[in-house]
């Protein structure tokens, strides 16, 4: 526990380790990063950005829908599972948007496609809403307190899992290096969170790191 106590916070010493004000200014990472092609280096698209194929709602289904080329969600909690494949050891990326006062997820390894609170490894999305706890962070394990990235402005935010090793990136720039084994294999899933939060999602890019030479 201790060492993973320390993973964490050395991944975030570039943060705050304390909650700043509600009205604390952004403290921007730099600019979205190019995302993969897919059919190239191990990579394939999520979405087709024009429906929900290869995709299922937990619970609220029609919170779910597809606009202008972007998977939008809101309304009471609701979690969108990719079921095409499960991930192991993979990296996945999306282009990411959140309204001011939502807050989304990300959730990668979830245990199961359940009408709850999924079992997994969460991602955070959000730059506004009350939770202290902001876009960049892995849920309950390292915490990132600054806002990186303005709301209603796209934004990527990158996870990897290889083995017990997990890195998130937003724009970019890491927020998270450390390491668990709590969960080894599960669904990816975005999520809504509850009433008054909008997210959106676009060219979501995923890759199977088993398949990919090092």
């Amino acid at each position: 526990m201790r060492k993973l106590f320390l993973a964490g916070a050395v991944a975030a010493l570039a943060f705050s380790q304390t909650p700043p004000p509600a009205d604390a200014p952004v403290k921007p990472v730099g600019k979205p990063e190019k995302i993969p092609q897919a059919g190239k280096d191990g990579w394939v698209s999520m979405f087709d950005g024009k429906t929900l194929n290869g995709w299922k709602a937990g619970e609220h289904p029609e919170n779910w829908k597809v606009v202008d080329g972007a998977i939008v969600g809101g309304g009471p909690r609701s979690h969108l599972f990719w079921t095409t494949q499960q991930c192991e050891n993979c990296e996945w990326i999306a282009m990411v948007k959140i309204n001011k006062g939502g807050n989304s997820g990300m959730y990668t390894r979830a245990q199961e496609i359940v009408a709850d609170w999924p079992k997994g490894y969460e991602a955070q999305v959000n730059t506004s809403h009350k939770d202290p706890v902001k876009t960049g962070s892995l849920y309950n394990i390292v915490k990132v307190f600054d806002k990186l990235v303005p709301e209603d402005e796209w934004f990527t935010q990158r996870i990897m899992m290889d083995g017990d090793h997990i890195v998130i990136k937003v724009n970019g720039h890491t927020t998270v290096d450390t390491h668990d084994t709590t969960y080894s294999k599960g669904y990816i899933a975005l999520q809504a969170h509850d009433p008054g939060s909008v997210m959106m999602y676009k060219d979501l890019r995923f890759r199977d790191l088993s398949k990919v030479k090092k």
